[in-house]
């Protein structure tokens, strides 16, 4: 399976939760993961083809982004969609 077909499933799934996913650019500041925005909580995505991982630069972003406090994922598989958004959806 493709990245681009997880990211499909992912930003359906998200959209059926009520939430949003939108992807996140900020140009200047390479390596920030997509991010998720279902019943006001924020948490970032990586998605990535099955069995790929982050680079160090993105694994640099998610590690100064949770110590900022938010929640980061790597989403690699179809099958871990529905537990990250109701992960997320029910986090303080």
């Amino acid at each position: 399976m493709r990245e681009k077909t997880i990211e499909q499933k992912f930003r359906a799934a998200v959209k059926a939760a009520g939430g949003l996913a939108v992807k996140f650019t900020s140009p200047g500041f390479d390596g920030v993961p997509d991010r998720l925005l279902p019943d006001g909580k924020m948490a970032f995505v990586e998605v990535k083809a099955p069995g790929k991982k982050p680079r160090p630069l993105q694994l640099a972003r998610h590690r100064l982004l949770r110590k900022l406090g938010f929640k980061v994922y790597v989403l690699d598989d179809e099958s871990q969609i529905g537990g990250m958004i109701d992960e997320i959806k029910n986090s303080v």
